[in-house]
């Protein structure tokens, strides 16, 4: 099961009280306060794992809580301090304050580590308040609280390369072919209900990734269809791979759709290199008088994922740009 959002709440250790004691031995009847502190609370951690890919594990545990540090002992000895919890994550996470949305952290690193909730430090024994005219104090301190909070956790999809179209614009027959992803495909809209993820091998040992993004309408940006769900996984990709089926009668318009709803739902996107590829050309009837595709003022690629018709140029034209040139 694919999860890309989830909601928390995350509570670090309190830190252990400070003891109050004082030293007690033979031939010793007034010993000086020994009072050991308190430990620390244990933190929450959250740590990158390549080897996740979605956020499953938080649909059924939505509830953090660290364990507290221990109370000081006599004999000066500090209380153990509160195991940590570790929280793995796909790489590509997202973390957010839900009380301010203000942004926490975006792992992008395999395994990175962010302490998102500190434990509470461990309060101080009776012996720190030892003074001149108060040789015997009565008091430690108690353990501070751990930090604590409610979180949003977003997975967005890292990818070299997006593949952006309507439904049924041939993404998943593609990305099923370049790549060993297998995606359901069928003959029906939205049959991708959730980002394919394939990497495609090329020259000497080199590869990228290509993610195949459901299928995009007009509206996605104001959440239509899939569109709030997932056009945020577009945004990580370096290059945007536009396909529109071959045998669209006005495929113009159908780039500006597709252009419109990225640009609404992130103006940076314009600043993403653009290849716009007209699908399924095994199945356009060339013989048609008049061909639709004459009045697209872009320039576009004609593949067939089916007969593997200008698949090689397709690749060539992607790292091309992956390389820089």
């Amino acid at each position: 099961m694919f999860i890309d959002y989830a909601k928390i709440e995350l509570a670090a250790g309190d830190g252990g009280a400070g003891a109050v004691s004082f030293r007690r031995e033979k031939f010793i009847p007034k010993g000086g306060p020994d009072g050991g502190d308190g430990g620390q609370g244990g933190n929450i951690v959250f740590k990158v794992n390549n080897q996740l890919n979605t956020l499953q594990d938080f649909k059924y545990r939505s509830n953090y809580q660290a364990e507290k540090g221990q109370q000081g002992r006599s004999g000066l000895k500090t209380g153990r301090n509160g195991r940590d919890i570790v929280i793995p994550v796909p790489v590509g996470t997202v973390i957010k304050d839900c009380n301010n949305g203000r942004l926490v952290a975006d792992m992008v690193i395999d395994r990175e580590e962010l302490i998102i909730c500190r434990g509470g430090k461990g309060g101080r024994g009776n012996v720190h308040f030892k003074s001149p005219t108060n040789q015997a104090p009565r008091y430690a301190q108690p353990g501070l609280a751990g930090e604590s909070g409610s979180f949003e956790i977003e997975l967005k999809v890292l990818a070299d390369v997006g593949l952006v179209g309507l439904p049924n614009a041939g993404k998943s027959t593609l990305i099923s072919v370049l790549s060993s992803a297998k995606p359901k495909i069928a003959d029906y809209p939205f049959t991708t209900l959730e980002p394919n993820l394939g990497i495609v091998k090329y020259g000497n040992y080199q590869s990228f990734v290509m993610a195949d993004i459901p299928g995009l309408i007009e509206g996605a940006s104001e959440g239509k269809g899939l569109g709030h769900k997932f056009l945020k996984h577009v945004e990580r990709t370096g290059i945007l791979v536009f396909l529109i089926d071959g045998t669209a009668d006005k495929p113009r318009q159908v780039y500006e759709i597709l252009n419109n709803e990225l640009l609404r739902h992130n103006p940076d996107m314009h600043l993403k290199k653009q290849i716009i590829v007209r699908t399924k050309m095994d199945i356009v009837n060339s013989s048609s008088d008049r061909d639709p595709w004459l009045e697209f003022d872009r320039e576009y690629l004609e593949i067939s994922a089916v007969t593997n018709r200008g698949l090689g140029v397709l690749i060539n034209s992607i790292t091309k740009i992956l390389n820089g040139n």
